[in-house]
Order: C-alpha cells, then sequence, then structure tokens
C-alpha cells in the first residue's frame, strides 16, 4: 500500500498520524534502530496461516509469533507461518515484508499480541521499508479490529542476533 493510499485511509476517518522516514531497512530491528524507536514500540506484521486461510499476526519488534498460542487461542487445527511465495500476490500495492497491519484492507484477519496495549501508540511499516506510520492504538484497534490476545513471544539473545 503506497503511503498515500495509507494517508488517504486515515485521513477518511479523521485519524491523526505521524510518518517517520527512514533510510532503507529490511528487519524490524534494524527499523527500530534507524528510527530510534524501541523494539517493543514498533510493530511488525506477520503472515500465518490458521486451516489454512492467510492472517495477519501483529507483535512488538522484539517479539516473534509463538505459534503454539495462536493456535490455542484461535482453537485452530493447523497454524503455520505463511511462505512469501504464499502471500505475495495479496499485497500487490506493498513492498514485501513492509505490509501494514490492516488486514481490513486485505480481507485478512488480524491478531494482535496484547502486549501493544501497553503503549497509546503504534508504529509499522507503511508498506515500504523506507516510511513508518504512528497512530494512537485506540485509532488502530477502532479501524482494524483485530482480535487482541496472547500471541507473541520474547525472542532469546541468540534469535535477536
Amino acid at each position: 500500500m503506497p503511503l498515500s493510499k495509507l494517508k488517504d485511509f486515515l485521513d477518511s476517518y479523521n485519524v491523526k498520524y505521524v510518518v517517520i522516514s527512514h533510510s532503507v531497512a529490511y528487519t524490524a530491528a534494524g527499523i527500530a534502530a534507524l528510527t530510534h524507536i524501541p523494539g517493543r514500540e514498533l510493530a511488525k506484521t506477520v503472515i500465518v496461516k490458521i486451516d489454512g486461510a492467510l492472517a495477519m499476526v501483529v507483535v512488538a519488534a522484539s517479539q516473534h509469533v509463538d505459534l503454539a498460542s495462536l493456535k490455542a487461542a484461535t482453537g485452530a487445527k493447523t497454524v503455520e507461518l505463511a511462505t512469501e511465495d504464499e502471500f505475495r500476490a495479496q499485497f500487490p500495492d506493498c513492498e514485501l515484508g513492509a505490509m501494514p497491519p490492516f488486514g481490513n484492507l486485505y480481507a485478512m484477519s488480524v491478531f494482535a499480541d496484547e502486549s501493544l496495549l501497553r503503549d497509546k501508540e503504534i508504529a509499522f511499516n507503511a508498506g515500504s521499508h523506507r516510511e513508518l506510520v504512528r497512530i494512537a492504538w485506540e485509532d488502530f484497534e477502532r479501524l482494524v479490529q483485530p482480535k487482541v490476545m496472547r500471541v507473541a513471544a520474547v525472542k532469546r539473545a541468540a534469535e535477536a542476533a
């Protein structure tokens, strides 16, 4: 989703937001470092398959998706990470890996980790590897209506490196 399309969507709902431009970065840790946003305050979008259907899971950059917790919370038979080939066509207007967590714009369910509720704002990729958008959590929740549950685990030191 080009930034202009996301901005138009947010503007149509009178949502206040901040756009943060940064050098190209492909990992959540790299973006957090470039933008001086702590990893726990930067959200990343992970695409999963829940019983074969694509869905978004939104977790803090400093966390990873706990597939077992997601499976238990949703009552699904199978939960697995989706491959880029499986979801690429779903996001023709986004750079791969930079999808904003607006599943409602892509006909996908959205699951958000409960730890994101600790902050009043959420920052996330805006469809490219060069821009973030920061909005109030309550606006994100109102627009996206994510299912909030415990679906993340903190990365161990070896995984974070």
